[in-house]
Formats: structure tokens, C-alpha cells, sequence
């Protein structure tokens, strides 16, 4: 069902931006991960000196959604000392507005996830299950709605142009785009919240979702995209500039259709995805977590993987450093970079050993 589903109407990105051919070919380096690394390196400064010129969008705002528990082991894969087998991170939404050349607006929601709807993932359906009720409430927090945010931000939900994810790990879309049949659990068809939105998603990650791995099948909730339009995804191969100071660049490795954003600012450039759950693990040298620092200094690793899938974690690594490249430095922390994790690590009492060295929590740009 998946399959023929995919096989239809996705529509292609190409009526949107401009596409940027400049980490075309990767794959197909010579002489390996190392070498692709190296040229990954060079296309991202590249990249960064054309980007900057695009300008920068009207504004971006940042929407907390929700704090919950996640495997230590998986968030600073193999790097951590840490006692506590979990720690939380903080799953945010950004808002980018601009004006296409033309005047008219534009506005992408970036990580709108349904949080209600995203429990039923399986991994998470199973950890919650595991979790005695009464702490649920200690260890899970919820900020506020995807459209209680948008109320705040005076945008009706007819606005919304674009929803994108990194990936669709836990995504489960139907209430924000709408189904074409009914659907036991909520109630019948579903009409959709955001009626002009498209969903910006990389092509090699559709397909894989009709086929997915044993490896791959407790993050995906695969079945609730087979009620979905398939017009209402854009597809992409590779990366795009939508708007002023506004892209999208594939980093393949945590899925094999990752994508990161990629904003310019009034505070430099920024890259947000969950290839890494913190800062500091972009630059371990100067993190005080127990475990980061050695573990980078010990084995020549400069970058701490989010790494509860190992699709290809060697292509992991060389994305999250294309997208260490791209960045600037924070001006509250030098030390530190403008990358913005989508989930990034917060600290709790609960999870000893767990609290990050340096947090950015928001990105706040009025153009």
C-alpha cells in the first residue's frame, strides 16, 4: 500500500527556491568516508560564503514543545560517563517568516511535531509503557501546542506555506494535512489544520519508508502516511535555498534522507537538526559533561553523535561536520557554535551527570 502510495503524486520542490548544486556527488567521492569527509569540508565553507549573500528571513521565533527522558547512550552515543541511563531533551518548533521577491509571505514551521500523536511511536510507546504513571509527570513536561504557539505568534494556520523535519522519526501528520479515509482513532476523515501547507521532505526518505528496515521500524509510525495526500510533500533531492537566509541542506546519516536547516541571521548562520543533541558536541573539547572530552581527545573524534539509529554513522559524522562548518560561533560562548539542535539536551535533577555545559534554547531574529 505504502508503496504504490509513493509511486504517485509526491510533488518536486523544483516550483520553490532555488537548488543548490554545490554538495552534489558526495557519494560518489573516491577513496571512501575519509575522503568524503574532507571534501565535505570544503563544499561547506563553499556553501557558507554563497549563502550569506541570500540576506536573511523577516523573523524566526522559537516554540517549546516538550521535555522528555532518552537513552544516555543514545544522545552522546558511546562518548558519556554518566551514571544515569537517561537524560531529557527538549523537542522545540521554529517559526521563519519572509517575503518572497515578489512580496508575497512566506511561513515554515520547522519541527511542528503533534506531540500527542508522536507517544504512539513505537519506541516510545514501549518506553512509556515501562514507566510508572505517577512519574510520568516528573520526567515528561509539555510547553505548549504547535497551535497554541501560532495563536502567540498572531499566524492563523491558513498562513502556514511549509512544515519540515529533519526526519520523520515519530512524525505522525494526519491532524496537520488531513487523511483521504477515515480514521479510527481520531474520529473519521480528518480535515486538515494547515490547508495550504507542504511537508519539504527529502525524496530517499519516502522511499524508504515503504520498506523499512527491522533496524529502522521503532521510530517511524510508517502506516499513518498511508491516509495522507501525496501531494502534500514536496519532494527534494539533496539541497535547496527557499527564501532570503532560508535552506535546506541534505546530511544524510541518521536517516538516509536527514536534512538540516540552515539559517542566516542577524547573529551569523545557524544549522539546526538532530544529528547532535547539544552544542557542546560539536566542539567536546570544552565540554564538563562526564566522558565527552576524553572520549574526543582519546580516539581523535571532534564531533558526539545522536546515534539511536545506525543507518550509516560514518556518513552521521560527516554530515554533522559539513553543518559544524557552515556555522558561526555563538556570541554568548565562543567556545561554542550556532548549531541548534532540534531536540537539545536540558538538564534535570533526576538524570545525574547529564546537565549540558552550555545550552542556546532559542534562536530570537528580527530581519
Amino acid at each position: 500500500m505504502l508503496r504504490e502510495w509513493l509511486g504517485s503524486d509526491v510533488a518536486d520542490i523544483s516550483r520553490v527556491g532555488t537548488r543548490i548544486d554545490t554538495f552534489d556527488g558526495m557519494e560518489r567521492v573516491p577513496g571512501g568516508f575519509g575522503a568524503r569527509l574532507r571534501w565535505a569540508r570544503t563544499r561547506a565553507a563553499r556553501f557558507r560564503s554563497e549563502f550569506v549573500s541570500t540576506g536573511t528571513p523577516d523573523s524566526v521565533d522559537t516554540c517549546d514543545l516538550v521535555t522528555m527522558p532518552y537513552p544516555t547512550a543514545f544522545g552522546l552515543f558511546r562518548a558519556s560517563t554518566a551514571l544515569s541511563p537517561f537524560l531529557s531533551i527538549t523537542n522545540r518548533m521554529l517559526v521563519i517568516r519572509w517575503r518572497e521577491s515578489d512580496g508575497r509571505r512566506r511561513v515554515l514551521l520547522f519541527e511542528p511535531s503533534d506531540v500527542e500523536l508522536g507517544r504512539k511511536t513505537p519506541y516510545f510507546a514501549a518506553l512509556g509503557a515501562r514507566v510508572p504513571r505517577p512519574l510520568h509527570s516528573l520526567l515528561v513536561k509539555e510547553h505548549g501546542t504547535v497551535l497554541d504557539h501560532l495563536a502567540r505568534l498572531r499566524i492563523a494556520p491558513e498562513e502556514v506555506d511549509y512544515l519540515m523535519f529533519d526526519h520523520l522519526h515519530t512524525q505522525d501528520l494526519r491532524r496537520w494535512v488531513g487523511t483521504t479515509a477515515p480514521q479510527e482513532d481520531l474520529g473519521g476523515v480528518v480535515k486538515p489544520l494547515f490547508p495550504k501547507a507542504r511537508v519539504i521532505v527529502q525524496r530517499e526518505e519516502l522511499a524508504a519508508m515503504a520498506e523499512l528496515h527491522p533496524l529502522q521500524r521503532p521510530w517511524y509510525q510508517a502506516a499513518t502516511f498511508e491516509a495522507l495526500r501525496p501531494d502534500v510533500f514536496l519532494a527534494i533531492e539533496g539541497g535547496h535555498v527557499l527564501g532570503p537566509g532560508i535552506a535546506v541542506v541534505a546530511t544524510p546519516g541518521h536517516v538516509l534522507g536527514n536534512q538540516s536547516l540552515v539559517l542566516n541571521t542577524s547573529t551569523g548562520i545557524w544549522a539546526s537538526s538532530e544529528n547532535a543533541i547539544a552544542a557542546e558536541c560539536l566542539t567536546p573539547e570544552h565540554s564538563r559533561m562526564p566522558g565527552l572530552a576524553r572520549w574526543a581527545r582519546t580516539w581523535g573524534q571532534e564531533v558526539i553523535l545522536n546515534a539511536n539509529t545506525l543507518e550509516t554513522t560514518a556518513e552521521q559524522y560527516n554530515s554533522l561536520i559539513l553543518e559544524k562548518t557552515l556555522v558561526d560561533r555563538s556570541q554568548a560562548d565562543e567556545r561554542f557554535l550556532q548549531f541548534f539542535p532540534s531536540s537539545e539536551l536540558t538538564a534535570a535533577w533526576t538524570q545525574p551527570g547529564t546537565a549540558p555545559t552550555f545550552s542556546h534554547r532559542a534562536i530570537h531574529h528580527r530581519g
